[in-house]
């Protein structure tokens, strides 16, 4: 190994050593994924070291530094992560995540064994949802980064703006106020305005209100403006609504409307018996965003767009520059290439881990997860509606549980932050018909019935 004067390129050999140690360590980490506190704060000294110049010479030490750092993730993985909506990640992921860093592919294009991979990711995709064979899709970051590729395509088969812009076309979108901010940012970065998306009030299961978006969209006509997107949602931020998809699907066909579904964690219930009713409708979407990373548990991060009609999809994004022109044979043929549908040329061998995932369970055990997570909101609404100095303030669509204490929005906030800071669980905090939320969200293979007890005890424990 390098000694002061550092390490030398011949020298790289020696990591592989130390990255069988640290793969083990790996490995340990996630089979005690159920043990220890879910968060604790990285310490003092790590943060320390954190704050080094910028090193000149390499070290020896490398992968005794990343081992150190395993305990000290957002907690995720352990079982009582209850937080925002995070998904608590597998070994199918770990095996994968080493075959891809090993082969170190680029998946912007080219005919290599990465790209199929991906095609058969897109395929099965592609037939969870009920979608045509002309339909194509991406592997992206997240729901974030889907959303603006879908609604670039709305935007371009609305106007062909790719070149010229949307120009004076005064262009206005839908989705209702509990609809996850991605959109508007979305809106915000295609230049569209964020203020072009109406937010639609929604009914008292937290449901986009039909009428009112028919009225909205009335007025907006009659004040001479141009509606060509519908945004609808399959399991909201807040609470975990559906919105009737089909019900929007009706309405975006009358309309001539673009019909986008935001289910960045609430899709995947196609795959459950429990929430597949709730997703009817939304087969005849025009685009789809939603994440592996979240209720199929793949490792951060997995995201995915799919687009009803690809060669809008294709006609979108694709533009080949001379450096990029594609063969009929060798290593750049097989066009068209994932660059030809999203704004990434350098790409990242994501579809891997997605790939492993679904085939080393298989879609009914994916599914059964997550109807037992439906199931344990349930219970624990159960819970929370028994105990005298909680209100529950919405009712359980899917995996979301949210709840007040009687005392107050400080009441409320203390509970979360001592639970994070004791390790002992997870939640986090929102607001909810005006009032500060304790918001519970089970979206964990890891989760046990056992956990929630131990979750209610100590939200009892903390204010008696």
């Amino acid at each position: 190994m390098a000694g002061k004067k550092g390490l030398d390129p011949e020298d790289w050999a020696a990591f592989e050593a130390e990255a069988q140690g640290l793969l083990k360590a790996a490995i340990a980490q996630m089979a005690r994924a159920s043990e220890g506190p879910v968060w604790q704060p990285l310490p003092e000294e790590m943060k320390a070291a954190l704050q080094a110049d910028l090193p000149a010479k390499g070290s020896a030490h490398v992968a005794e530094a990343l081992a150190r750092l395993l305990p000290y993730g957002v907690g995720n993985t352990h079982p009582r992560f209850f937080g925002w909506v995070h998904g608590s990640g597998g070994a199918a992921s770990l095996l994968a995540e080493i075959t891809a860093a090993a082969m170190n592919a680029n998946l912007g294009g080219r005919d290599h064994g990465a790209i199929y991979v991906e095609k058969q990711v897109v395929a099965w995709v592609r037939e969870m949802f009920g979608f045509p064979l002309g339909a194509s899709g991406l592997v992206v970051s997240g729901t974030s980064m889907a959303t603006i590729v879908a609604l670039k395509v709305a935007r371009d088969a609305r106007l062909n703006a790719r070149a010229t812009g949307v120009g004076a076309h005064r262009l206005v979108g839908y989705a209702s106020n509990q609809a996850h901010n991605c959109v508007a940012r979305a809106f915000d970065m295609l230049g569209l305005g964020s203020d072009a998306l109406r937010a639609v009030p929604v009914n008292a299961a937290f449901e986009m209100d039909l009428e009112a978006l028919r009225e909205m969209m009335a007025a907006d006509r009659a004040a001479g403006y141009e509606p060509f997107l519908l945004v609808g949602t399959a399991g909201s931020v807040n609470v975990g609504a559906f919105d009737d998809l089909a019900g929007l699907a009706n309405i975006a066909a009358e309309a001539g409307l673009w019909l986008h579904i935001d289910g960045a964690f609430g899709a995947a219930g196609v795959l459950s018996d429990v929430l597949q009713p709730r997703l009817m409708g939304i087969e005849r979407a025009d685009s789809v965003a939603f994440d592996f990373h979240k209720w199929l548990h793949v490792n951060y991060d997995a995201g995915f767009v799919l687009v009803r009609e690809g060669a809008l999809h294709r006609a979108a994004f694709e533009g080949a520059p001379d450096y990029l022109a594609s063969t009929d044979r060798g290593l750049a043929a097989g066009r068209p290439w994932p660059v030809d549908y999203g704004p990434e040329l350098s790409r990242g061998f994501r579809a891997l881990k997605i790939w492993a995932q679904i085939t080393s369970l298989g879609t009914e055990a994916l599914g059964a997860a997550i109807s037992r997570n439906c199931a344990q909101a349930l219970k624990l609404a159960e819970m929370v509606d028994g105990e005298p100095s909680l209100e529950r303030l919405a009712p359980v669509a899917s995996s979301i549980v949210v709840f007040a204490h009687r005392d107050g929005d400080a009441a409320t906030e203390e509970i979360v932050l001592r639970l994070q800071e004791s390790g002992l669980a997870v939640p986090s905090v929102t607001t909810v018909r005006g009032r500060r939320a304790v918001r519970v969200n089970i979206t964990n293979h890891r989760t046990r019935d056992a956990d929630l007890q131990v979750l209610m005890d100590a939200v009892v424990a903390i204010h008696n």
